[in-house]
């Protein structure tokens, strides 16, 4: 099971990455600073998920999610192989979390209750035939109660199939 970190910052670059397994120019490094100046780069490759597939352009602010139980080289900046990169919006909050049975998280800090117009897909745009308990997902949600877990009624829930 994935253990989701993350890095919330603006992106200050974008550069191509050579990999002799995928083809030239497919995989760039996003290089992020966040706010209390802190550097964080991102390898962006075609097995990336980028919610919603934006564009990710210079000054964005993004948050890139990474598998923290990894093993990572001991560089700085840290360098993450990116799982999900979502593009800030102030209209709605993404949740990134492996969720059990009842979709709760991992962290016990989000229960989903899930109704007829919640859009359940995979990460290529098609509809989830399953039920979305058990796996990874990438939640987008807006209003949430202030309950331990807080609960919402997600807009969109995307499953990690991997």
């Amino acid at each position: 099971m994935i253990t989701f970190g993350s890095f919330t910052g603006s992106v200050m670059g974008i550069s191509k990455v050579e990999r002799g397994d995928v083809p030239d120019g497919c995989v760039q490094m996003v290089h992020l600073q966040n706010e209390e100046g802190t550097l964080a780069n991102f390898i962006v490759s075609p097995d990336t998920y980028v919610l919603n597939q934006e564009m990710i352009t210079m000054g964005d602010i993004v948050t890139g999610y990474y598998d923290a139980s990894a093993p990572m080289i001991l560089i700085y900046p840290p360098q993450y192989p990116a799982l999900v990169m979502v593009k800030q919006c102030p209209d709605f909050k993404v949740k990134v979390s492996h969720f059990n049975k009842d979709l709760v998280s991992d962290d016990n800090r989000l229960s989903l209750n899930m109704n007829p117009y919640t859009r359940v897909m995979t990460t290529n745009g098609q509809m989830f035939m399953g039920h979305p308990g058990g796996h990874d997902l990438v939640v987008v949600y807006s209003p949430s109660t202030k309950s331990i877990p807080a609960q919402t009624t997600p807009y969109q829930v995307v499953v990690l199939c991997q």
